[in-house]
């Protein structure tokens, strides 16, 4: 048995994997974009929504857990989108992309309403059943990574730790990320206590990630 603290997700059943598939088969599509609580969607279904800073993977990742080359668009200015992003999961799911941050090109009043929306959405919205905080697998989690876990926390949003780009990562190195997410983990209390490694170019947990939101039905 695992006794380390936050253990990489165990391998779904057939059961469970069936399920995440028949769910990402249902369809998936772009909403809206948002830039105030009042433009959100009726709070109607299950939600999940994608953290990260810019240039972790987002948009790779939500393209690939769908099956859609170009649903979740990156921009070109990291940083640069201040819009929570909407999309449509078959008819029984959103799944929620937040804008990138750490390299925020806009003025402090516009990094200052986006922080503000965050805020709001996180604490106000009562389908919101899980985010995922995207970690790169090569840098593990990093200072620029604490304002959105205490966010988390204070919302009591229950977050798992989602490590992409594994398929850049070399011998020993996985090992020594997982101990450094392992540990700055640790304090945060609404952290889910498991950790998913994926790889949006190979594959690497995508069929895992489908089977977790799908449980959450």
């Amino acid at each position: 048995m695992n006794t380390l603290p936050f253990p990489l997700a165990e391998q779904p059943d057939a059961a469970s994997l069936e399920a995440g598939r028949r769910l990402f088969a249902g369809g998936a599509g772009f909403l809206k974009g948002v830039v105030a609580m009042s433009g959100l969607p009726p709070a109607d279904r299950i939600e999940v929504c994608f953290a990260g800073r810019s240039n972790v993977g987002k948009s790779s990742l939500i393209n690939a857990l769908t099956g859609h080359k170009a649903l979740a668009r990156a921009s070109n200015t990291p940083g640069r989108t201040q819009e929570v992003n909407f999309f449509t999961l078959a008819d029984s799911h959103y799944l929620v992309d937040l804008p990138g941050y750490g390299f925020a090109k806009a003025p402090l009043s516009v990094v200052a309403r986006w922080q503000a929306l965050l805020k709001s959405y996180l604490s106000g919205r009562p389908t919101l059943r899980r985010a995922f905080v995207l970690i790169d697998a090569r840098h593990g989690i990093k200072a620029v990574d604490d304002e959105i876990l205490g966010l988390l926390d204070k919302a009591a949003v229950p977050f798992q730790a989602v490590l992409t780009k594994a398929d850049k990562l070399r011998g020993g190195e996985t090992e020594a990320v997982l101990e450094q997410v392992r540990g700055a983990l640790q304090p945060h209390p609404a952290a889910y206590p498991e950790i998913v490694l994926t790889s949006s170019e190979e594959g690497e947990g995508i069929a895992m990630l489908r089977s977790i939101i799908a449980r959450m039905a």
